[in-house]
């Protein structure tokens, strides 16, 4: 590719993340290191002018998606060569397969799998399991075709790229599990006193008792006392009630969640854009 076709490509791509409401910034050339001060683009989107003079000046620069509540995106990154694939495996035998979305492969024959997350509840965090982050609010990713440091560039998976497919909603097991306590401690008590109040109907029946479950156990409810207190809740406010095993399943994914969190919440991360795959 010749640089002047490279520095086109990148461009176009660029500009139609950015029309598609995502925070752009421009990458260093084979690596990962921002080119700009890049902060700033947590809090607002670059112009289509900024982006064409980016490239403009850097031709060759690769393209960083900046991640949480500025382009309502989480990012989960697995690592094939740390373990991830099986990870993330285990983790879905244990609560149930992450939905579709869109999925691009890194340029290291990782995945990143991009979510929805309006709320910007989720930050970054290394080591969710081996080989297993997320790119939350103070994160970036980079993006096809971006060129990675072994020559190869990244690419959408086939049939899972942003023109193929919507974005899915992260689950709310993983959400959990990547540390959005504040989630669970930020609400207002009078958001908590409506959801037991008035209840919910099909479709926010499973999210609202994990929400529900995560809630009581922060504030160290004992979980065989959360599921008796839910298994109520739910033959009296969910219209319409779900089984009671489907109840119990999800409060034990939940209990199971909150026994690990202690060990990775003390974990930071040092990389808002993680490691190089």
């Amino acid at each position: 590719m010749t640089a002047k076709a490279d520095q086109n490509e990148m461009r176009t791509a660029a500009i139609g993340y950015l029309h598609r409401g995502w925070s752009v910034i421009p990458v260093r050339p084979g690596e990962k290191r921002p080119l700009v001060r890049w902060e700033e683009y947590q809090h607002r989107r670059a112009s289509e002018d900024e982006v064409r003079g980016w490239f403009a000046a850097w031709p060759r620069a690769n393209i960083g998606i900046v991640t949480g509540p500025i382009s309502e995106l989480v990012v989960i990154d697995v690592d094939p060569a740390h373990g991830g694939a099986e990870s993330l495996s285990a983790l879905e035998s244990a609560h149930g397969n992450l939905p579709q979305t869109i999925e691009a492969i890194t340029g290291g024959g990782g995945r990143h799998l991009y979510f929805a997350d309006e709320q910007g509840a989720i930050g970054n965090r290394v080591g969710i399991t081996g080989g297993v982050d997320i790119r939350g609010t103070g994160g970036y990713v980079v993006a096809p075709p971006s060129l990675h440091p072994s020559g190869r560039r990244y690419a959408w998976k086939p049939s899972c790229g942003p023109d193929e497919r919507p974005l899915a909603t992260l689950p709310r097991w993983f959400a959990y599990l990547a540390g959005a306590e504040h989630e669970q401690r930020g609400h207002s008590r009078g958001f908590w006193r409506q959801l037991v109040r008035d209840g919910v109907v099909e479709g926010s029946r499973n999210n609202s008792i994990a929400q529900l479950a995560g809630h009581l156990l922060w504030h160290e409810v004992d979980p065989a006392i959360v599921l008796d207190l839910l298994l109520c809740w739910n033959s009296r406010r969910c219209r319409p009630p779900l089984p009671d095993d489907e109840v119990a399943g999800v409060v034990d994914s939940i209990s199971r969640l909150h026994r690990r969190r202690p060990a990775a919440a003390d974990r930071g991360d040092a990389n808002p854009g993680g490691k190089d795959q």
